[in-house]
């Protein structure tokens, strides 16, 4: 036996925020809402799923965002979106440059750090 994939991550986020959660994860970094089973529904949250991309939001009574653990999530355009968050009034930070990598940081309207990274583009072949 053997664990063959990730199926999807969780991140806590405090009750009653769910507004908050869409305007981030659907309306900032473009990840559609899926709909929750209708018995996981009622525990509040919500879930944002394209694909094999799959991140739900799970409320905590006694939430304390994640400061050190978080999730690194593959973009385009990061440029763009690193933009997009400024505007929307997200401050990034930056952290040690990564081999084959432009990487940004940013915390979701929660605090849970999250990690937004694009493959950089391989240097042009010789002349």
């Amino acid at each position: 036996m053997r664990v063959r994939r990730l199926d999807h991550i969780l991140l806590a986020m405090p009750a009653g925020r769910e507004s908050d959660a869409r305007k981030f994860y659907q309306g900032i970094l473009g990840i559609p809402e899926a709909m929750k089973p209708p018995d996981l529904a009622a525990r509040g949250g919500c879930w944002f799923e394209d694909g094999e991309l799959k991140i739900h939001l799970g409320v905590e009574k006694t939430f304390v965002p994640a400061r050190k653990a978080h999730p690194a999530f593959i973009v385009d355009d990061l440029a763009g979106l690193t933009a997009a968050l400024i505007k929307a009034g997200y401050p990034v930070s930056h952290d040690v440059p990564l081999e084959g990598y432009h990487r940004i940081f940013v915390d979701d309207p929660f605090g849970n750090r999250i990690e937004l990274m694009e493959v950089k583009a391989p240097p042009p072949q010789g002349s």
